[in-house]
C-alpha cells in the first residue's frame, strides 16, 4: 500500500460521515433568481461569504440573514454574498470572491464560512464542488464535462487566498468553521462533527494572521444543551439547513462568539445592552 493511497483512505474514513450528510437537500441556487446584495452607502461593510447554511431561500434560512438584526446598521451595512450550493472552490472559480474584493475597503469586516460543499468528490459525482482535502499546496487535475481540465486546490488554499486578499484590502477577516449538522446518537446525545475541518480552518487563520471563530463548536454546544426534539424544531430539512428559528439562534451564536474574541471586530457596531452606560 503506497503512502498516497493510505493518505486518501484515511481522509475517506474521516470524512465519510460528512459525505453521508452531503446527501441532504443542498440547493444549487440559480443566480438569476437571487438579487445580489451590494453596499448602498459609505459606511463600513460587514461582508459575508458562504454557502446555503449562511444564506438560503424559502423555509430554509441561513445565519447570515439574521445578523443585521443584532448589530447597529446605522454604523455598519451588511452585505451577505453567501449562496446555496457553493464551496470555497466554486466561490473562487465563479469569480464571486473577486467581485467582493472590487468594492471591499479598509475598515470592512469579512466573515467567511465554507466546508459543507467542499467535502464531496472533485468530479461530477460532487457536482465539481469538492476541494482537495487539507490546507497545503497540493493540487489535482479534474476533467470537466466540456473537455477542459481544472486544477483543483486544497480547501485551505482557497480559505487562505480569501483571507490574504481581504487583509490586503485593509479588512478584518474572520474564518469560521462550518455550522454543525443535526445528529444524535442512540442515547439522544448530540454528535459533534467537522473535527478535522475545524482544525484546518483554525490553522488557515493562524497562517494568515486573521481571526478564527469555531462555529462548529459554539453552535454544537448549544445543540448539545437541548433535547433532540428541540434541535429538530430548528431545522427545515433532514439535518443541514436551519429554519427561521434555527438561523436566529445561529446568528446570535455568531455575535456572541465574536464578542469572545480578543479583538471583537464588530465591537463598535453592536447595540448597547440594556443598562449599559453611555
Amino acid at each position: 500500500m503506497t503512502r498516497r493511497y493510505f493518505r486518501r483512505l484515511l481522509v475517506l474514513l474521516v470524512t465519510a460521515p460528512l459525505l453521508l450528510s452531503a446527501e441532504d437537500n443542498r440547493p444549487v441556487v440559480d443566480d438569476s433568481q437571487v438579487q445580489k446584495e451590494a453596499p448602498v452607502s459609505t459606511l463600513p461593510t460587514l461582508w459575508i461569504a458562504g454557502d446555503s447554511t449562511v444564506k438560503n431561500q424559502g423555509a430554509m434560512r441561513g445565519w447570515g440573514q439574521d445578523i443585521g438584526s443584532l448589530i447597529d446598521t446605522t454604523k455598519v451595512q451588511v452585505v451577505n454574498r453567501a449562496i446555496g450550493g457553493r464551496s470555497a472552490r466554486t466561490f473562487f472559480n465563479e469569480g464571486r470572491w473577486d467581485d467582493i474584493l472590487k468594492t471591499m475597503k479598509s475598515g470592512d469586516v469579512v466573515l467567511i464560512q465554507f466546508g459543507h460543499n467542499d467535502v464531496g468528490p472533485l468530479d461530477e459525482r460532487g457536482k465539481f464542488r469538492g476541494s482537495v482535502k487539507g490546507i497545503g499546496d497540493e493540487t489535482e487535475e479534474v476533467k470537466k464535462a466540456d473537455g477542459s481540465t481544472e486544477t483543483v486546490h486544497t480547501f485551505g488554499w482557497y480559505l487562505k487566498h480569501f483571507a490574504r486578499t481581504a487583509k490586503a484590502k485593509g479588512a478584518t477577516v474572520v474564518l469560521c468553521s462550518p455550522v454543525p449538522h443535526k445528529k444524535f446518537d442512540r442515547e439522544g446525545k448530540f454528535v459533534p462533527d467537522w473535527e478535522q475541518w475545524r482544525g484546518w480552518v483554525k490553522d488557515c487563520a493562524a497562517a494568515e494572521g486573521v481571526l478564527y471563530l469555531d462555529l462548529a463548536d459554539l453552535v454544537g454546544s448549544r445543540y448539545a444543551a437541548l433535547k433532540p426534539a428541540e434541535v429538530e424544531a430548528l431545522f427545515a430539512d433532514k439535518g443541514t439547513h436551519t429554519n427561521a428559528e434555527g438561523s436566529k439562534l445561529n446568528a446570535l451564536t455568531v455575535i456572541e462568539g465574536l464578542k469572545s474574541l480578543p479583538d471583537n471586530p464588530l465591537a463598535k457596531f453592536l447595540p448597547k445592552g440594556a443598562g449599559t452606560p453611555p
